[in-house]
């Protein structure tokens, strides 16, 4: 009898449909694969082809005879999904990692690997643009194994199917695919969700209605939510006044998998951010993506163990050479989690805080907001202009020379005069904030532009030799080595 009672809770859990997130580079065909996926469903034909954009979509499909759900997040690229793949993709169940067989492994692809591999969720390569005749699915199969992808037929267990949106082409294969892994999965014991646990659910969008107020999408990983629960999410308290499906149909409540858009909340809660039910305190465990038993080395690429023999880091460069240059020079004991070349953005920070990284950029710019949101969540940052003061910081820093890398900032000062001085330049600046002294470590900035790192050799105030001068006070420096300055560029002093 118990047994019996088993099977039928187990069903109960398999119907619950699997949130899939879609990665991969940019023009890869992710958007594309949605909307043909969303053609095919049998739950959009029901419904006459509607659907609200909430940011999610739930389709239906055929399979083994009964009809099951699969929910997809549809802005896998924009910041939402950004600010939620520091914690661990923690809203999808499934991934998909889409890559192009005509152009193969691309920088956001080998991203998309590394936020994957982090998240440990189980995920399937889906090679797009099948009917491409300039196609080469084995080039990109055999690019994805040197990225540590072990696809199924190479001695992994990663499932990889050729696809194509404009052909219809193994689509409905796709989705069979998805449920399959997920039941495994299931059956395995990797998966603990139920509508039974304590309710909880991600925000993977948010924003305020001029007519009907704060609205947010929700993915549910927990519990039941209904008409008139008292909600919160962090700062953001609310009673649920309505709840809208991706059809547009309202709902008296949702479960596990669900993705609904809710009405009710007194602010717009903050994308990334969980929702519980008011008076459950436990937010951490019922967030939790259930896993697999880990070693220690997967634990510690989580953050979870700390190695003072191993640093693991999140590097930025301007370009693939430079990137190139500074991987060859690294010492034994750095783990490269994800190299990448452009700017930094907030996605960085979150994915290197998930993995307990820093994040050392090269010749790059650092936005405001991504120096913010790495004070917020304790990421270090660093930027070099110069390839051998990043490599002998690290070693420094491995032998255990250095006790924190953490910048810190003394003062800024704006440069509004230049004269000469025997044989170099004299800068006269004003002190903005903090103060500027001699001996200080300055960088030369031009709006967003870094040119350079230098130091003060000497600092004065008319004929006076002096050690410092602070904020609201004017002074002459002299900067060795020289860095060719013009009037209106900033120094930053920092340690």
């Amino acid at each position: 009898m118990a047994k019996k009672t088993n099977e039928k809770a187990e069903d109960k859990v398999l119907d619950y449909p699997p949130v899939v997130a879609v990665l991969g580079h940019v023009d890869h065909g992710k958007t594309t694969l949605l909307d043909t996926i969303r053609k095919t469903s049998v739950a959009q034909k029901e419904h006459g082809g509607i659907t609200q954009k909430i940011g999610a979509s739930t389709v239906e499909v055929e399979h083994e005879g009964k009809k099951r759900k699969i929910t997809f997040i549809d802005t896998p690229g924009h910041e939402a999904f950004s600010l939620m793949r520091g914690r661990g993709v923690q809203a999808a169940d499934i991934g998909i990692l889409v890559v192009s067989s005509v152009d193969g492994v691309m920088p956001q692809t080998k991203e998309s690997i590394q936020l994957l591999k982090a998240s440990k969720i189980p995920f399937i390569v889906a090679l797009t643009k099948s009917d491409d005749p300039n196609k080469n699915p084995e080039k990109a199969k055999q690019q994805l194994l040197k990225e540590e992808v072990l696809l199924e037929n190479y001695g992994g267990d990663i499932p990889v199917i050729e696809v194509s949106a404009k052909t219809n082409t193994n689509i409905k294969e796709l989705l069979e695919l998805i449920l399959l892994v997920f039941d495994m999965k299931k059956h395995a014991g990797f998966y603990n969700f139920s509508s039974d646990n304590p309710f909880s659910a991600i925000i993977i969008e948010s924003k305020l209605d001029q007519k009907s107020g704060p609205r947010a999408t929700l993915i549910i990983k927990n519990g039941i939510v209904s008409l008139r629960d008292e909600i919160e999410c962090e700062k953001a308290p609310g009673r649920v006044r309505t709840i809208i499906s991706s059809f547009g149909e309202r709902l008296e409540k949702a479960t596990v998998g669900d993705a609904v858009e809710i009405l009710g909340f007194e602010k717009v809660p903050k994308v990334g951010g969980v929702v519980i039910k008011k008076g459950i305190q436990d937010k951490e465990r019922i967030i939790q993506i259930p896993q697999e038993p880990k070693t220690e080395e997967e634990l510690r690429m989580m953050g979870s163990v700390v190695d003072e023999d191993v640093l693991s880091i999140v590097l930025c460069a301007d370009s693939q050479g430079s990137l190139e240059a500074i991987q060859n020079q690294m010492p034994e004991r750095i783990k490269i989690v994800l190299a990448k070349t452009g700017d930094m953005e907030t996605s960085d920070v979150l994915f290197a805080k998930s993995v307990g990284a820093i994040i050392l950029g090269f010749n790059i710019k650092i936005k405001p907001e991504v120096l913010k949101l790495a004070t917020t969540e304790k990421v270090l940052i660093k930027n070099y202009m110069i390839i051998y003061e990043m490599l002998d910081e690290i070693k420094d820093f491995l032998e255990g020379k250095i006790l924190s890398l953490q910048e810190e900032v003394f003062g800024t000062a704006k440069i509004l005069a230049r004269f000469p001085f025997e044989k170099t330049e004299v800068m006269g600046i004003s002190v903005l904030e903090g103060r500027i002294a001699r001996g200080d470590r300055v960088r030369l900035m031009r709006g967003e532009e870094i040119l350079g790192e230098t130091n003060i050799s000497s600092v004065r105030q008319g004929k006076n030799t002096i050690s410092k001068a602070e904020k609201g006070q004017e002074a002459g420096i002299i900067v060795s080595p020289f860095l060719d300055f013009t009037i209106g560029d900033v120094l930053i002093s920092h340690r």
